[in-house]
């Protein structure tokens, strides 16, 4: 089972999902995405966001005719003047929607803890799995470093911001919103 296989079964386990994602660092929407499936196979809603001019020309064609895709072509960062709360708030997409992807090779910490307004059911987040488990560390806030954050760092917040974590593969690491943390009748969910 890969990624999209593990999201599908974690938003199976969640009971009510309103079939919105967002995905930013989305490139052209195609490859190497974690919401591809979703907009494809399970009709979600989507916002997809990309910075770079010429994967967003790219990202647009991809998705041109879906109506239920909106792409923005912006840097998300982490002050207030460009987090995710600021360009979303512009979408008419939920608060509380079922499945955000952060994978920005480098700030990916600073970016979510930077997201106060909105509450995404399911969270997919990029770590360094070259620093080991019991290390703490992130990066600085800075766009010209990619050093990314250890798991541990992400449990950590991910359990200030009110969710637990519920799968880890190579890159990525899977957090649920407390609330439905015991839905997944898990005996741990240490990082080790």
């Amino acid at each position: 089972m890969g990624e999209d296989g593990i999201i599908e079964q974690i938003l199976e386990v969640i009971p009510q999902n309103d079939k919105w994602c967002v995905e930013f660092g989305a490139w052209d929407g195609l490859y190497l995405t974690n919401t591809r499936y979703l907009i494809e196979s399970k009709d979600f809603s989507s916002v997809l966001i990309e910075a770079n001019t010429d994967k967003f020309s790219d990202l647009q064609r991809n998705y041109s005719q879906r109506h239920n895709v909106v792409t923005i072509n912006k840097f998300v960062g982490f002050r207030e003047d460009d987090n995710l709360d600021r360009i979303l708030s512009a979408t008419s997409i939920p608060y509380e929607f079922d499945f955000l992807s952060i994978d920005i090779d480098g700030n990916d910490y600073h970016v979510w803890n930077a997201i106060s307004k909105y509450k995404p059911k399911v969270v997919a987040i990029e770590f360094n799995p070259t620093i080991p488990t019991h290390i703490r560390f992130v990066q600085p806030p800075d766009p010209s470093i990619n050093q990314g954050a250890s798991l541990l760092s992400l449990v950590e917040l991910g359990k200030e911001k009110g969710y637990e974590l519920v799968s880890v593969l190579p890159w990525n690491a899977f957090f649920v919103r407390e609330e439905y943390y015991p839905l997944f009748q898990m005996e741990s969910n240490a990082p080790e």
